[in-house]
């Protein structure tokens, strides 16, 4: 069955069709670490990484590469904030520490490299050289600006008609620009406090005494620094090819961010820069998107601290990629709720599989007809542009195939439940779940401190202590930890967090 995807650069849905049958070159746009990392960057993350997966599924090997832009006005307006760092350097690595952390707290597959901005200034500068002899961009006053009207085709990613594009830049670079929808290859000097003035927050450094320490280089035109749209094209040609096969970007970053790219890349190597674009949307926080700029939104550690991070990945692949999706109460709610109907449909048939009433020759063609039916629903959701909300239907299909053969039967299909928890494990880690225990954040830790205090209460109940067991119960219950004593000994469920 062949993958399709939704190509922002034809409009389409096409065949996945990538230029070496066994590799797939895949570029993510990555943050700029000027603030705590939010859902709306973790949900593309996650599904750059259902992506990610889903290849390395169908049989292909995956160089991811996602970067870091550690050099921006907006870092350099957080210095000397909350203990960040004196410089921008510093707070770059602060934020990117941060990031790899909740990274690794959202179970996401490493990617090939994590290039950063600052370790790629010569290829940035031999890029910009490469654009200025082929007659792309000029020099003007230390700075170097791409010429748009050079190139045919600008505006084909964004469907875009150039005198239609409004001035890109900073006011004060329109009497420098050719046109004024030329755009910053190169930045001369350094960062003045206007530059930063609106992205400072309360307790940052001076905005003079910030803008001293923010970093620039030598090149040929004097010294300066990267424009933002150039890096991406020096970083992912660097680690991967002059073509990709997948470029993922947020849908915010069509224009003018990957529109520039396509043009400074395509001008430069006279190859088409990327064969696929998908383009992730962006959460809705009541009529506003999540965003660092809007301060709307809720970081990604304390989300992964209340909920954990099954729940958070069952809430971040609920929706496709590219459907928009709104966070409330009420959704993160729903999908606690379908990651439990899971996790409880997986424990109920890893206990009657390892029952002695699971036997070799009973079976039940309803089970084992709906674990194939899933499969086969999974694999096409995701051959469709990826598409997580049908194939996370499909796992709870299996759940409750597996609830219905445990109703009113006194033995069991071996057999089959062996098969459903294998596609609940298999296919569950497509979308990044773990039915193995091996979750991250208060969720975890509760359920370790529960079970401590289970131990301790058996103990007390086999040295003839009933009275201390039970207060030891009761204290549970007043958390609302629900204990259940049974044969095979005590069972629990935490709380749900409202």
């Amino acid at each position: 069955m062949t993958l399709h995807v939704t190509n922002t650069l034809t409009g389409e849905k096409e065949p996945f069709e990538p230029q070496d049958p066994e590799n797939v070159l895949l570029y993510y746009c990555g943050l700029t670490v000027s603030d705590p990392p939010h859902l709306g960057h973790a949900r593309s993350w996650v599904h750059v990484d259902v992506m990610h997966r889903w290849l390395e599924y169908r049989g292909y090997d995956v160089r991811h590469v996602e970067n870091f832009t550690d050099i921006n006005e907006k870092i350099v307006a957080r210095v000397g904030e909350d203990d960040l760092g004196e410089g921008e350097a510093d707070v770059a690595e602060t934020y990117i520490e941060r990031t790899l952390a909740d990274m690794r707290s959202l179970n996401l597959l490493r990617a090939e490299v994590y290039p950063r901005v600052s370790e790629h200034i010569p290829e940035i500068i031999d890029l910009v050289e490469t654009l200025v002899e082929k007659g792309y961009a000029y020099e003007s006053n230390g700075s170097v600006y791409f010429d748009v009207t050079s190139f045919e085709e600008y505006g084909k990613l964004s469907n875009q008609e150039l005198d239609e594009i409004e001035s890109q830049g900073d006011p004060d670079e329109r009497s420098e620009k050719r046109n004024p929808a030329d755009f910053a290859l190169w930045k001369a000097d350094g960062v003045e406090p206007g530059d930063i003035e609106e992205h400072r927050h309360e307790g940052a450094a001076p905005a003079e005494h910030a803008c001293e320490t923010a970093l620039t280089w030598d090149s040929p035109w004097g010294e300066g620094r990267p424009g933002w749209h150039i890096e991406c094209s020096a970083m992912s040609t660097t680690h991967l090819d002059d073509t990709l096969d997948i470029h993922v970007g947020g849908r915010d970053l069509v224009f003018p961010h990957h529109e520039n790219e396509v043009a400074q890349s395509e001008a430069a190597t006279g190859q088409q820069f990327a064969n696929y674009w998908l383009h992730c949307e962006l959460f809705q926080m009541a009529d506003e998107k999540m965003s660092s700029s809007l301060g709307n939104f809720v970081t990604v550690d304390d989300a992964v601290d209340q909920w954990g991070t099954n729940v958070m990945r069952t809430f971040l692949t609920a929706g496709s990629y590219n459907s928009q999706q709104l966070y409330s109460d009420e959704t993160i709610a729903e999908a606690e709720e379908r990651w439990e109907q899971l996790e409880r449909a997986h424990e109920a048939a890893v206990e009657a599989v390892d029952s002695p009433a699971a036997r070799t020759k009973v079976e039940d063609d309803d089970l084992r007809t709906a674990i194939d039916e899933a499969r086969e629903t999974f694999t096409t959701a995701m051959n469709d542009d990826f598409n997580t909300r049908e194939a996370q239907s499909a796992l709870l299909s299996v759940a409750s195939a597996i609830n219905a053969h445990r109703e009113d039967r006194d033995e069991y299909d071996y057999r089959g439940l062996r098969r459903a928890i294998d596609t609940l494990e298999e296919l569950g880690a497509i979308l990044g779940l773990s039915f193995t225990g091996d979750t991250t954040g208060s969720a975890a830790l509760a359920g370790d401190v529960v079970d401590l205090v289970l131990d301790v209460r058996e103990q007390e109940r086999a040295d003839g202590n009933y009275e201390r067991a039970d207060d030891l119960r009761d204290e549970l219950e007043s958390l609302g930890v629900e204990v259940q004593d049974t044969d095979d000994g005590p069972t629990y469920r935490l709380p749900s967090n409202e």
